[in-house]
């Protein structure tokens, strides 16, 4: 049975723009910040975010994180007009942070089961990877999901492709792994055993892609988005 390993940001969903809505979500709650100001914030919060997520394991470690990406914002916004207290940056946060589906990814993953494929997430994120799946109506369209988080392992460990193949009883020779990433799903794949696909779509670096605009390695096959990742599963199984 073949198993396609897919990444989740930059793969599968977006981050929308967070500083207009987090420009927004603040001054309904009194405090007026500039999207510049709100830029500086987000990009202090996301690093503090990629260092700390595995924290959260749980509810209680994912209330845990998100207070304390709330204390990094409130740290960086610099001035701000009217009061700010953390409890209405940790609400205007978790409103401003907002995902969506690329376009073609339904259509793709309905394609890839209709072939027999067996599709799993697996997304170096928090526990709360489930609930984005599920907002952004990834969720039904796969087979399962997991987060580094819960795992305890992120990759690019090879352990933590295994226990994502594990899930859907998979096999490394017979599996995909689908990713944004040079570092974490391409050579993280390799070392697996799995052969691996680079996504690189035109735009996404920043916020969010790491392998936007890089060249995939010799032999590693690229495309800018999913919609040809069915025939490319479909001519090399």
């Amino acid at each position: 049975m073949s198993v396609v390993l897919l990444d989740a940001l930059g793969t599968l969903v977006e981050l929308e723009p967070p500083e207009p809505h987090l420009v927004r979500e603040l001054g309904e709650r009194g405090t007026r910040i500039t999207e510049a100001q709100a830029r500086e914030a987000m990009l202090a919060e996301m690093a503090f975010y990629r260092a700390e997520h595995h924290r959260a394991d749980g509810p209680e470690g994912l209330a845990a994180l998100r207070r304390a990406c709330a204390d990094v914002v409130l740290a960086n916004l610099g001035p701000s007009g009217g009061p700010t207290a953390v409890e209405d940056v940790e609400a205007a946060l978790l409103a401003a942070v907002r995902f969506v589906a690329y376009p073609e990814v339904p259509a793709v993953l309905e394609a890839l089961r209709a072939d027999g494929m067996r599709l799993v997430v697996v997304s170096n994120w928090d526990v709360s990877l489930h609930d984005v799946l599920e907002r952004t109506g990834v969720a039904p369209l796969v087979d399962a999901a997991v987060s580094s988080a819960e795992a305890g392992i992120a990759k690019p460990d090879p352990a933590f492709f295994a226990h994502a193949l594990a899930l859907v009883d998979g096999r490394a020779e017979d599996s995909w792994m689908v990713g944004d990433s040079l570092d974490t799903d391409v050579a993280g794949a390799q070392a697996a055993g799995i052969r691996p696909v680079l996504v690189t779509r035109p735009g996404a670096a920043g916020l969010g892609s790491a392998g936007a605009g890089l060249p995939a390695p010799a032999g590693v096959p690229s495309l800018e988005g999913l919609g040809g990742l069915p025939d490319l599963v479909r001519y090399r199984r």
